[in-house]
């Protein structure tokens, strides 16, 4: 099983590369995958919401998992996959199938249609745990699962699973707080958005489910290597310029719908790391090639070490 300390650093979340008529696009998505591997991203892992879970039948998920498996350990690369399901049985599934493949991790979130009731937190992550047999949970803690977990729930959580190593923590959770990152940090490893090093790394954040390594791997490979270093003014000098970057991409793509791997895709291409398709499943909005030329004029403008790969 990965340990704790294992989980650390920018494990690159990857997007699925589709074709124009919808269906997956394997050749580059296997190119894409391994193209992280090789430049040293500590980790991958896909169907997270960037990897679209939410929009892939069984059949599908089960391919790109294998295919994600296949490549990562030909590299000796750890690969998580992302099992989360409308219901428990769901997960279930998706976790014993994890195990079979050879998967290092899965990553879970909470059901997120209906609200899940207090009582039903830990059993939930606990038949997940046993399912997943043996291998390292990690819990993708979101406010889109209409519950924020407590500290006494994590502690739950890790004491009737003991494979949870790592929470993805965002906005709104526990961990994306200063005094929540080092109360987790105890007992799992806390991943946190790459502007958010700069603030949480000193209270114990170790790495991030990111996307921004495969928009330009030399700088967040080297923002990272500031974390490890301790060296918290340079970590916070490089956040707060990739913070502008964030608050830009709010302000000029979420007004235009998109979602997770909408604007991971565009940031994917615009910096020619990754070929993955800009199409995303419907119905939720897909970039365009004026969306990836304007986020190239905008790193021209006020971030030009993100165009030099």
């Amino acid at each position: 099983m990965l340990s704790t300390t294992r989980f650390a650093g920018p494990w690159a979340g990857l997007p699925v590369s589709w074709h124009d008529d919808d269906t997956l696009d394997e050749p580059t998505y296997r190119e894409d995958v391994a193209r992280c591997c090789r430049v040293g991203v500590p980790g991958v892992y896909t169907a997270g919401t960037t990897g679209e879970f939410y929009a892939m039948d069984d059949a599908e998920w089960d391919r790109v998992a294998q295919a994600t498996v296949e490549v990562a350990r030909a590299h000796g690369t750890p690969v998580m996959l992302g099992v989360t399901a409308t219901y428990t049985r769901g997960a279930v599934c998706r976790a014993r199938r994890a195990a079979a493949l050879g998967a290092d991790a899965i990553q879970v979130a909470l059901p997120f249609w209906m609200e899940v009731p207090d009582a039903q937190v830990v059993p939930f992550f606990r038949a997940v745990g046993e399912a997943a047999d043996g291998l390292a949970v990690s819990v993708y803690e979101t406010t889109r699962c209409r519950k924020v977990l407590t500290l006494e729930q994590h502690m739950a959580i890790k004491e009737a699973v003991p494979g949870y190593q790592m929470v993805k923590a965002n906005a709104g959770t526990l961990g994306a707080s200063p005094e929540g990152c080092r109360q987790l940090s105890a007992f799992v490893s806390v991943f946190v958005g790459e502007h958010l090093w700069g603030a949480l790394c000193p209270h114990g954040a170790r790495g991030g489910c990111s996307s921004i390594v495969y928009w330009n791997p030399r700088v967040i490979l080297d923002l990272w290597r500031r974390a490890e270093a301790a060296d918290w003014d340079a970590l916070a000098s490089g956040c707060a310029r990739l913070a502008c970057l964030d608050e830009f991409l709010g302000a000029r793509y979420a007004p235009l719908g998109f979602t997770d791997t909408a604007y991971d895709r565009m940031g994917a291409r615009a910096f020619g790391f990754l070929q993955t398709s800009l199409r995303n499943r419907g119905p939720y909005v897909s970039p365009t090639a004026t969306d990836v030329a304007d986020l190239r004029q905008w790193c021209q403008e006020h971030l030009p070490e993100m165009l030099a790969l």
